[in-house]
């Protein structure tokens, strides 16, 4: 399976990116998995609505020029469907089943996603009500895909 994590914004942070980068390492042994960065757009901290769906859309166009146009694509959206790990893995195992071996995960700004992101998506995936850091966000998925392959195969690790 290939997966691409396509996010906005560089990673700064080293702690996010040694955890990352761990997880990345344990992956490889089930899947390809390839983290894509798109630049945020600047913008000041105040916005009116219609910046803020400029800033949006800008971004937007930077992640769905990094999208295979074959991939499913699964976005991360405050408002998406909530799932438990095993569900994730029974949602990603069932994905391989039926011949999706590209998947796109997609992480917005600061700001969230565009509505033409959220259209492209054949699916949205919420990890909590509340607002995460989008750069947390990285490490977090990452930590629940590599949770999802030991599930399915029966490995330890899932508590």
């Amino acid at each position: 399976m290939n997966i691409s994590i396509v996010t906005v914004g560089k990673l700064k942070e080293k702690y996010l990116k040694q955890g990352i980068e761990e997880y990345v390492k344990r992956l490889s042994a089930y899947a390809k998995l390839e983290m894509i960065e798109v630049a945020d757009e600047k913008a000041p901290e105040e916005l009116s609505d219609l910046e803020m769906a400029q800033v949006k859309q800008k971004e937007g166009e930077r992640l769905l020029a990094k999208i295979s146009t074959d991939a499913h694509v699964i976005a991360l959206a405050i408002n998406g469907k909530m799932q438990s790990s095993e569900e994730l893995a029974d949602s990603l195992d069932k994905l391989a089943t039926y011949g999706k071996s590209k998947i796109a995960f997609v992480i917005g700004g600061s700001l969230g996603l565009s509505d033409e992101v959220l259209q492209r998506a054949n699916e949205q995936l919420s990890f909590s009500r509340m607002t995460f850091p989008h750069q947390l966000m990285r490490l977090i998925l990452v930590e629940q895909i590599y949770r999802a392959f030991r599930i399915n195969r029966g490995e330890p690790y899932h508590k």
